[in-house]
């Protein structure tokens, strides 16, 4: 069974001759246990569609199963399964790095001794140990990034969503939290949304490209680039998105 499955999303926003379509007949499927990369220019369509898939937002038209669990009839089951980080994080400032994973795991039923539990194993898994005890307001860009994956993942969700996870990291913090979301692929799901396309290419075993509200091509990076007729895939990715001459 695929763990997302989304079949010819609408979303409009504004009536009248101020009527936008946003998402304008958007399909395609996750599998369980793919990196699925989702990109786009601003304005694509993208932070809608992934609203629309994890249930924060209802579509105009069409539907989204969840290992196959309806968003909009289903939407409880549907969730539990699912989590997101997104690209502004969600950590609390205030808290400790323990108590913003304690806390999130609380919020998803964990008692409280199975709360901490579960906060040990993340921050282990993640090497944030030894920060535990520190302010995440203290904690620098990659660390912060490094939480808010832990917060999503700490749910042990089947499907994960990670909204620009190396958003403004440099390069040796980036290629860490890489190789945390090739782990969680051994476990999850993964739909990644990322501007940085070397990172779609070496992460994604699968891209869907999205243009003015439009899904224009999927598949892998090689075959993107060889429907693009291109060496590179930032070349590609410009072709097929329709933004070449820029």
């Amino acid at each position: 069974m695929d763990a997302l499955v989304a079949e010819n999303l609408v979303k409009a926003f504004g009536r009248g001759d101020k009527r936008k379509v946003a998402v304008d007949g958007v399909s395609f499927a996750v599998h369980d246990g793919e990196v699925f990369g989702l990109l786009g220019m601003n304005g694509a369509g993208k932070s809608t569609t992934i609203k629309m898939c994890t249930g924060l937002l209802s579509p105009d038209g069409g539907s989204v199963s969840v290992f196959g669990h309806d968003t909009v009839n289903d939407c409880a089951a549907a969730k539990s399964l699912l989590n997101v980080s997104p690209q502004e994080t969600a950590v609390a400032g205030a808290l400790t790095v323990r108590e913003n994973l304690e806390l999130i795991a609380e919020v998803y039923g964990a008692g409280r001794s199975e709360a901490r539990e579960k906060a040990s194993a993340m921050m282990n898994r993640l090497k944030l140990e030894d920060r535990a005890n520190d302010g995440a307001k203290k904690l620098s860009g990659g660390l912060m990034r490094r939480l808010s994956i832990g917060m999503a993942l700490i749910t042990s969700p089947r499907l994960v969503f990670l909204d620009e996870p190396t958003l403004g990291l440099d390069v040796v913090a980036r290629r860490e939290l890489w190789r945390y979301i090739r782990e969680t692929s051994e476990h999850s799901a993964v739909v990644l949304t990322t501007h940085y396309l070397e990172e779609a290419e070496a992460l994604c075993g699968r891209i869907a490209i999205m243009a003015h509200g439009k899904i224009v091509a999927v598949g892998s990076a090689d075959e993107l680039k060889a429907r693009a007729g291109t060496d590179s895939f930032e070349d590609a990715f410009l072709k097929l998105s329709g933004e070449e001459t820029a």
